[in-house]
């Protein structure tokens, strides 16, 4: 497959490339730099500003699939994930590819109190809140498209694999807690749902933890 990744050079985008240059992908890596430094040979590279639809055309043309690993570092409030998704879905549905798998996370839609008690009563009241209210509204874009759609919500970043199951879920339960996932993990459906047209339609939930 030829797969665009948005975010190609963040800590999730990286794990995507390069797992998708293991798996045999045609991968070309948006980034802001012409010249971003550690991506497999391979790898394309099209520097493009994410909010600009035009930018963002160029970059689609020849792609089979767009996994978006966009991320965002800032206080207050935030639009930069609605913007970049209302950007990305008009250059898509514009003569781009349709399949989009695009990664949001804990705190968005019924996720919210789901990520455990560290992640739910400190980094998301303190730091993330803002960040999930703007993914709420990119939530909602994605669903009203005419593409072919697949949103991963995954559980809160760690370095190792937790010792709990793992599970992908599309209805939570009261009680359901995923409080771990490693970038690798992430990766690894983000691929998979590329590639096999897994949980089309379908924001699912994952990481390791207690489903109730």
């Amino acid at each position: 497959m030829k797969l665009l990744v948005l975010g190609g050079t963040g800590r999730i985008g990286r794990e995507i490339v390069a797992q998708g240059v293991a798996r045999g992908h045609g991968i070309t890596a948006q980034s802001r730099s012409s010249r971003p430094q550690g991506l497999p040979p391979s790898v394309a590279v099209a520097p493009a500003d994410p909010q600009d639809q035009a930018a963002l055309a160029g970059a689609l043309a020849g792609q089979d699939a767009v996994i978006y690993a966009l991320g965002f570092r800032g206080r207050g409030e935030v639009s930069f994930f609605s913007d970049t998704t209302r950007a990305l879905i008009a250059a898509m549905q514009t003569g781009g590819p349709q399949r989009l798998i695009a990664i949001t996370g804990v705190g968005a839609g019924d996720t919210k109190g789901h990520g455990g008690f560290f992640y739910d009563y400190l980094i998301y009241p303190l730091f993330t809140k803002n960040l999930y209210a703007d993914k709420d509204r990119q939530e909602a874009l994605i669903r009203a498209s005419r593409l072919d759609w697949t949103i991963l919500r995954p559980a809160p970043f760690t370095s190792r694999p937790g010792n709990e199951p793992f599970h992908i879920l599309n209805a939570i339960a009261p009680g359901t807690r995923l409080s771990s996932v490693t970038p690798a993990e992430v990766a690894r459906l983000a691929l998979d749902c590329a590639e096999g047209g897994l949980h089309r339609h379908e924001a699912v939930f994952f990481g390791h933890g207690v489903a109730a």
